[in-house]
């Protein structure tokens, strides 16, 4: 029960290439580049060493080796990717050869470009560097793009990106503004808030103080014993010294998270461009790194809003576009087309993409109450391992009997997550769009337009079998490839597969009685 998917043909050059069309060749300033970070990246230990009377000693030294040796490899590798890629545009397709030993030749046809990437780390914009990724549709197990270009000068990547998009060169006096562009969504410096507070605060913090670390002790600077004679660490025992660490370890991060999102989306913009007879959603944004992503509207396949759960109360929501042709692995995220922010903003994004009336704001019929026994059932029997992987250490007298209570306490806390999930569950067809809602961790709200599901599945376990319960799943080429409406009651789930993808399995269901919704193959 599949339909043809648009994923992006990819095929070796042709033979008939014109010969007016000449091969590009990257710009050799990316060799310097990689160059000069690597001296920059020894700076503070050749200080250290030479005005500070530091000790040149093993211990010292081996960062700054390391850093001279992935430096040193990074500069050879530019070299020979210079030496050996070329590129160019024909009237059907973009053309890229490269490879020292081993010769790839990749072929993207323009009408399958799906979205045009310009980004620009600070040392690429001290240099007039762009880097430009050609997003397809194409995606192998690394997630690797169509085609990546690292890395053409600014008015070549401004001179590829006009090629590939069909946009007209802009006058001398304005090069960095199209004529028809309506902005969807600028930035608001209060979002920040959104973006401070979360697990990964902490990550953020144990990255910089290790970094302070090494780069004072290459001073020779002990910061572990200056910060032990700080305090009396003894005197507060084990959990002042966690509440302490927690404290101090979200400060710091939550700080970090703050100014990293100010340098990542500093001038952020939404904006709709239109050229001639297509349309682009263009986000810009960056203050050392700058990224400008184009994605086709045409190609466009949904949109999806998620609302994680510790922070839902704050109205909180994440926006991506569903869209092939774009990674969802990417840590770049260019499906994101909303910085983390009120979940107010977009949906009057979305409803301003998706059109008026928008499909997130379709009322969804709450689910059988049996999809919330299901979950239950499952919290039980989760919350229940706990228990029993201490009940032998206490029984014993080699754990305390508080341990094994503490393990009782996780089993309402695992009930409470089953009840916000079966809340969160909810689908219908709102128009063209398929509208299904999920999530514990994040309550994501999707809407897929019905003509880009290329293959429906309905399914049952055991479990559900017994409950009545079905599982819908619509497969599509775009975004997480598979957008799902878990425990939908079994009579009706097979009427909602056929109206999420029309047409589709019309020729194999022969009728949605009272059989308990089974789908009859003749």
């Amino acid at each position: 029960m599949s339909a043809p998917t648009d994923d992006a043909a990819i095929t070796a050059p042709t033979d008939t290439d014109p010969a007016e069309q000449p091969w590009r060749r990257l710009s050799v300033r990316v060799v310097w580049v990689d160059l000069a970070k690597t001296v920059l990246s020894l700076a503070p230990g050749v200080v250290a060493v030479g005005f500070f009377d530091v000790e040149p000693t093993l211990s010292t030294l081996w960062p700054l080796l390391l850093v001279a040796l992935f430096g040193g490899l990074g500069a050879v590798t530019d070299i020979v990717r210079w030496a050996f890629t070329s590129y160019r545009v024909t009237e059907t397709e973009i053309q890229r050869r490269t490879g020292a030993f081993v010769r790839r030749h990749r072929t993207v046809h323009l009408d399958r470009i799906r979205s045009v990437d310009t980004h620009a780390k600070l040392r690429h914009r001290a240099a007039g560097l762009r880097v430009v990724t050609v997003g397809a549709g194409q995606q192998n197990g690394a997630g690797e793009a169509a085609l990546l270009l690292d890395a053409l000068s600014k008015d070549d990547a401004a001179r590829l990106r006009r090629e590939l998009l069909g946009l007209a060169a802009p006058a001398a006096e304005n090069a960095d503004t199209e004529p028809d562009a309506e902005v969807l969504a600028t930035l608001r410096p209060w979002w920040v808030v959104y973006n401070m507070f979360s697990v990964w605060a902490y990550l953020m913090a144990a990255g910089l103080l290790w970094g302070l670390f090494w780069l004072v002790s290459t001073f020779g600077v002990d910061l572990y014993g200056a910060a032990s004679r700080a305090a009396d660490w003894d005197a507060l025992g084990w959990l002042g010294v966690t509440v302490a660490v927690l404290v101090v370890g979200g400060a710091v991060g939550a700080i970090g998270m703050g100014v990293n999102f100010f340098t990542a989306y500093w001038k952020f913009e939404l904006a709709r461009v239109r050229t001639g007879g297509s349309t682009h959603l263009r986000t810009r944004r960056g203050l050392f790194s700058t990224r400008e992503v184009n994605r086709d509207e045409a190609r466009l396949r949904g949109l999806s809003i998620g609302e994680p759960l510790l922070w839902r109360w704050m109205g909180m929501a994440d926006t991506n576009v569903i869209t092939t042709g774009l990674s969802v692995w990417d840590m770049e995220q260019p499906t994101a087309i909303l910085p983390r922010g009120p979940v107010r903003v977009a949906r009057r994004v979305a409803a301003r993409v998706l059109g008026d009336p928008c499909p997130l704001d379709a009322p969804l019929p709450r689910h059988p109450r049996a999809a919330l026994r299901r979950r239950l059932w499952w919290a039980t029997a989760i919350g229940m391992v706990p228990p029993a992987a201490v009940a032998v250490p206490v029984a014993s007298g080699s754990a305390s009997p508080w341990v094994l209570w503490a393990a009782f306490g996780l089993w309402p806390l695992a009930l409470s997550g089953a009840v916000f999930a079966y809340l969160a569950l909810g689908h219908a067809i709102a128009g063209e769009y398929l509208v299904v809602r999920s999530g514990l961790m994040s309550r994501t709200t999707s809407a897929l337009r019905c003509d880009a599901v290329s293959t429906i599945a309905v399914r049952q376990s055991i479990l559900q079998r017994r409950l009545g319960l079905s599982t819908v799943s619509a497969m599509t080429a775009a975004g997480w490839s598979a957008y799902e409406a878990p425990d939908v009651a079994a009579g009706e789930a097979v009427g909602f597969a056929a109206q999420a993808a029309p047409g589709l399995i019309d020729e194999f269901a022969e009728g949605l009685g009272d059989d308990g919704g089974h789908v009859r193959i003749d």
